[in-house]
């Protein structure tokens, strides 16, 4: 890893909390519900987008009326927070990794493309809030990501250059992201990933949050 890194920056789903799967059922129930069939393996296409560019997309490709468009959003966004409060949890080895960077002075940020609603839900839930020095949601942001906006923010928040933060991602977007903020990237794809040989843009490409807690160990 590099000497110069002073900050990590998390992605939020799929980072911190397992919450992936719990993003699809929200989806394929919400999406039902206005008589739209939308599949668990259609859903892997959106990852890592805002939830209001995932739900216009398919409200275009269904040729749903788009003022539809905000009630779909949130009746998915209230099955997901029920899901949350309900069966969340933290991905194995994070709080290890969260108090180690803590415990080695390196700032702390978390940058993700779900609402701010979605993001304090989760940091409550895992009780890990003040693990953080700068916490970002790209809602109200003009860009999401694969757009770097979310990142260079988080960076400048927590009083760092790019090139001196290392991000950890589990998407396609997401690592596009990182990579054209000009940051480190570690990536841990999930499972039900499509094209994994696109995540050959990371630095670091391991299996779970547990090897990446042994990077760090072995680096730092």
């Amino acid at each position: 890893m590099h000497p110069t890194i002073k900050a990590v920056i998390f992605d939020m789903d799929g980072v911190l909390i397992d919450s992936e799967p719990l993003w699809r059922t929200a989806m394929v129930k919400g999406f039902k519900q206005f008589d739209m069939t939308v599949t668990e393996e259609e859903c892997k296409t959106t990852m890592g987008r805002r939830i209001n560019e995932v739900v216009n997309y398919w409200v275009n490709i269904h040729s749903v009326n788009p003022l539809k468009s905000p009630e779909i959003e949130k009746t998915i966004i209230e099955v997901l927070l029920n899901l949350i409060e309900n069966e969340g949890k933290a991905m194995a080895g994070v709080l290890d990794l969260l108090n180690f960077c803590k415990n080695k002075h390196l700032k702390i940020g978390l940058a993700t493309s779900s609402s701010e609603l979605l993001m304090q839900t989760v940091l409550n839930k895992l009780q890990i809030k003040n693990h953080f020095n700068s916490v970002v949601s790209a809602q109200n942001l003009k860009y999401g990501k694969p757009n770097p906006e979310v990142f260079l923010i988080c960076a400048e928040n927590l009083g760092v250059n790019p090139s001196e933060c290392i991000v950890i991602e589990d998407s396609i977007n997401g690592a596009i992201a990182a990579k054209a903020a000009q940051m480190h990237l570690i990536v841990v794809p999930d499972a039900n990933s499509l094209n994994p040989e696109k995540f050959s843009i990371a630095d670091y490409n391991l299996d779970n949050m547990n090897e990446v807690l042994n990077l760090f160990k072995t680096h730092f």
